[in-house]
């Protein structure tokens, strides 16, 4: 059963750039409570999309540089990247509907 995974500056690119999966990635800190409210839905679509999808998380305290990096200025924020590439952005706490949209605007089925 899959997990979200951490992640961090030293190993962003290998787990989530040059991932053969697309990957979910949720960036969040311990202090946000919306991020709390977000984590157990971030999970469900790691279970719900095993094979189709890998999901890491970004503590934004801990990896800064990545947040910076990807323009990410509030939290909690979740960027889809495919190919190496990011292909969606959700800013904000959504209801699972609306990440699964997203999702599949990027590509993910």
């Amino acid at each position: 059963m899959a997990t979200p995974f951490a992640v961090t500056e030293k190993d962003f690119e290998e787990k989530v750039l040059k991932n053969s999966l697309p990957v979910l990635v949720d960036f969040w800190a311990t202090w946000c409570g919306p991020c709390r409210m977000i984590a157990p839905i971030v999970e469900e679509l790691a279970k719900d999309l095993d094979g189709k999808l890998a999901v890491g998380k970004v503590d934004v305290d801990m990896s800064p540089g990545i947040a910076e990096k990807y323009g990410v200025q509030s939290i909690p924020t979740l960027l889809v990247f495919k190919g190496g590439e990011m292909k969606k952005q959700v800013v904000g706490y959504m209801p699972k509907p609306e990440i699964v949209k997203a999702l599949n605007e990027a590509g993910v089925s």
